[in-house]
């Protein structure tokens, strides 16, 4: 298998900075490793992409972990690497079904908070409509995102609404939210009723409270790690039954994805979302070698 970085845009033969202790962790686990121009591909060129990635001689699985991207463009480089003899183990459905939230709320609704999506907001009448659809949540506080990110380090902002019902309010978060995403916004606006979690800290900078979150990562829905979500937090040694969240993790349609759970200040423990094992970070204080062991034994 191997696992393909995205090149650094001012080097195409180093890869990208930020990814500099994954290649060699990758490398020193014992995986070939290869980069791709994500530059060239977000300009339609899948081919000139992967110009430096040497052909297999039979069809050979591959790993992408880079930046995110549309699935559009995530199936282009699927479609070039082929032309390699590479295969990608998530084609773009399987990417899609876990970076877009609505893709995959059906599967975790029983654990998440509950959740509802529409297109943005751009004219009196659609806020209208925007009011009457959260008027499920009553007065509860919400959170706003789009379809894969949130905003939240500006958390009074762009990203939490105490109360649904304050229609000024939440037309000021969600303007806020759609005016900073601009270009990046992803497909439309997602409202999630809001969980308090077991309070951990708060964020010395946008003042987000910090919980006791923690992310799994699944290969062939076996769990590859499992890490403190927070860097700079401390833990406790309580942690959750993963049995719940392995019977949901069976269901996912994916090959390598990520799950993130959190314990509420009631105790129970929930999943917050799902992202495509790819483009998932990493914490910064982990053992990143490990983790690409863990990845190469399973």
């Amino acid at each position: 298998m191997r696992i393909i970085f995205c090149q650094d845009p001012l080097d195409a033969k180093r890869v990208d900075m930020d990814y500099e202790t994954e290649w060699h962790a990758a490398q020193a686990a014992g995986f070939k490793t290869e980069l791709v121009s994500l530059e060239a591909l977000m300009e339609g060129q899948a081919a000139r992409s992967i110009r430096q990635i040497t052909p297999a001689l039979s069809m050979e699985s591959a790993i992408y972990r880079g930046w995110m991207m549309k699935p559009q463009h995530y199936q282009q480089l699927y479609d070039a690497l082929q032309s390699k003899n590479i295969e990608l183990i998530n084609d773009s459905t399987a990417y899609a079904h876990c970076h877009y939230l609505p893709y995959s709320y059906s599967m975790i609704a029983s654990l998440t908070p509950r959740t509802i999506w529409r297109t943005s907001p751009s004219k009196p009448a659609d806020w209208k409509e925007l009011f009457e659809q959260i008027a499920v949540f009553g007065e509860s506080p919400l959170i706003v995102k789009d379809y894969v990110k949130s905003r939240k380090h500006e958390w009074v902002d762009a990203c939490y609404i105490p109360d649904a019902s304050d229609h000024g309010n939440v037309q000021r978060v969600v303007w806020n939210f759609i005016e900073r995403q601009g270009a990046g916004l992803s497909e439309g606006i997602v409202f999630r009723e809001f969980v308090p979690l077991e309070y951990l800290q708060s964020h010395d900078k946008s003042g987000m409270p910090l919980s006791k979150e923690y992310r799994i990562f699944f290969l062939d829905h076996q769990i590859i790690a499992f890490l403190n979500y927070w860097d700079d937090v401390t833990y406790d040694e309580d942690q959750p039954d993963l049995t719940p969240f392995m019977e949901i993790a069976r269901t996912i349609t994916s090959r390598f994805f990520t799950m993130d759970i959190a314990k509420t200040a009631e105790g129970s423990w929930i999943i917050v979302e799902l992202g495509d094992g790819g483009v998932s970070g990493l914490p910064e204080q982990m053992d990143v070698r490990a983790f690409y062991e863990g990845l190469l034994q399973d």
